[in-house]
């Protein structure tokens, strides 16, 4: 064999075992993006209590027969406002703003999904399949005393799976989405190296790829862009700081020019993600609250 045929050889040789390798990286790591199993979650240190409210620990079954768990505190004020916390997050990160709803005489339904919290399932199918946890929680939420309308919160993931739950579902009347990202594609190459430390070429796609075969779907098909339009004439607040590194920097402007009026942004520079609550606290309670008051209460501006 000639010199220059045995180099062509080992230089394809090479290509394949370096293209092998960087997809059981990207496998290993959509793996572990996608799945997240009860031992690898943490334990709640914290409750309602903690902030002085009260509170009943609630379950509900979905209808595909998952069993989650909530916390409940009832309304005073004929509204009550289901709170959904993120990715591989749980109920504890939305204490705060369940203290800042309850203490205004709302119901707050702090709510959890599949494969999160303790909750029964390990897949993460970012709204292909969670849609039926976050109905049972409606359903839960209309049957308690004294709850005439509903608004829903939720942060980062949390924030896309109730535009999509409430873009189809009219009970919803007031949405607030808090660093909820645009659609998958958009916001892929940030969150990759965010959540992994990996470059986003070539890894991004790799992972894409990899995570569609567990899922089983398309991830194109995870987009809020789609849905966020058809919860009008029902208002939504979008929450977003351009400072994001968890997701795509542009998510919170691409989500308001496909939402329907009424609409409003507040987008500010210099805020972590999901952070508004803790690092911008007064702000977000003032307009988190004038907005629940006029969507759900019919109140003024405060």
């Amino acid at each position: 064999m000639k010199a220059p045929a045995k180099i062509s050889i080992i230089i394809a040789v090479v290509f394949l075992l370096l293209a092998a390798a960087l997809s059981l990286v990207a496998r290993n790591q959509a793996l572990s993006l996608v799945y997240h199993p009860l031992h690898e979650r943490n334990l709640l240190s914290k409750t309602p209590a903690d902030f002085s409210l009260q509170y009943r620990d609630v379950s509900v079954q979905s209808t595909d027969g998952n069993t989650i768990h909530g916390w409940y505190i009832p309304s005073e004020n004929g509204a009550g406002i289901i709170l959904q916390h993120g990715f591989k997050s749980d109920r504890e990160e939305l204490l705060e703003e369940a203290a800042i709803l309850a203490n205004k005489g709302y119901g707050v339904l702090v709510s959890s999904i599949r494969a999160h919290d303790v909750n029964e399932g390990e897949l993460i199918a970012f709204g292909l399949k969670e849609m039926p946890d976050l109905d049972a929680w409606v359903n839960f939420l209309q049957e308690q005393e004294g709850i005439a309308s509903i608004g829903m919160l939720g942060n980062s993931l949390g924030g896309s799976l109730i535009i999509q739950y409430a873009a189809a579902n009219e009970d919803i009347k007031a949405v607030v989405a808090h660093s909820a990202f645009s659609s998958m594609r958009d916001t892929i190459n940030t969150s990759v190296i965010y959540f992994t430390d990996l470059p986003a070429f070539p890894f991004a796609s790799l992972i894409g790829f990899w995570a569609e075969q567990e899922i089983e779907g398309d991830i194109d098909d995870i987009d809020a862009t789609k849905w966020i339009g058809n919860i009008s004439p029902r208002p939504i607040l979008i929450l977003h700081s351009i400072s994001d590194i968890a997701i795509s920097s542009d998510s919170g402007e691409l989500l308001f020019a496909a939402a329907a009026q009424p609409k409003e942004l507040w987008q500010v520079e210099g805020v972590d993600h999901a952070a508004f609550d803790t690092q911008l606290p007064e702000e977000f309670e003032n307009r988190v609250l004038s907005f629940f008051d006029r969507s759900l209460l019919g109140g003024e501006e405060r």
